[in-house]
């Protein structure tokens, strides 16, 4: 199963996603760094991520949308401060306006994706650190967790494909 744990922390201010899966760490790593396999899972089932944008550098920016079973889209937008291929990748998250702008600049979260092998198996560990409780209860309340918990199971599936050259 892929799926291991997901827990909030409200004095950390975290949302924590812990994730299994028979694979090595370096195929792990490209469903983050491809663009094209990452929006295959980014989104939970029924709200398909399109990655207008996937600059997988420190520094660099992606600008996606989900959209939904009725056709409506929600925008996001990332900047990675850090990759450390293929263990650990931070970036900054946030709402965006269609151009992939910030809607606010200031409502953000961190989020640290660590990659650790055993192994056949890889643990994928996903922590967002959120700037206020309020924030995190209303990524809470938007469905945040279960979200996570879905899309991570979609990575399977891409797992069992052939690996990038």
């Amino acid at each position: 199963m892929t799926f291991v744990s997901s827990s909030k922390d409200t004095e950390n201010l975290t949302l924590t996603v812990v994730a299994e899966f028979a694979a090595g760490r370096e195929r792990v790593w490209q469903v983050w760094e491809d663009a094209r396999q990452l929006e295959r899972w980014w989104g939970p089932p029924g709200y398909p991520a399109t990655f207008v944008r996937h600059e997988f550098v420190p520094g660099g920016r992606s600008h996606y949308y989900m959209t939904g079973p009725d056709g409506e889209r929600g925008y996001g937008w990332w900047e990675v401060t850090s990759v450390e291929a293929p263990d650990r990748l931070e970036f900054l998250d946030g709402f965006a306006n269609e151009d992939g702008s910030p809607v606010d600049p200031e409502d953000t979260s961190t989020t640290v994706v660590t990659l650790d092998e055993a192994g056949s198996t890889t643990r994928m560990t996903l922590v967002a650190t959120f700037r206020s409780l309020e924030q995190l209860q209303r990524m809470a309340e938007m469905g945040m967790e279960e979200g996570l918990r879905e899309a991570t199971g979609q990575i399977d599936a891409i797992l069992a494909e052939p690996a990038l050259k």
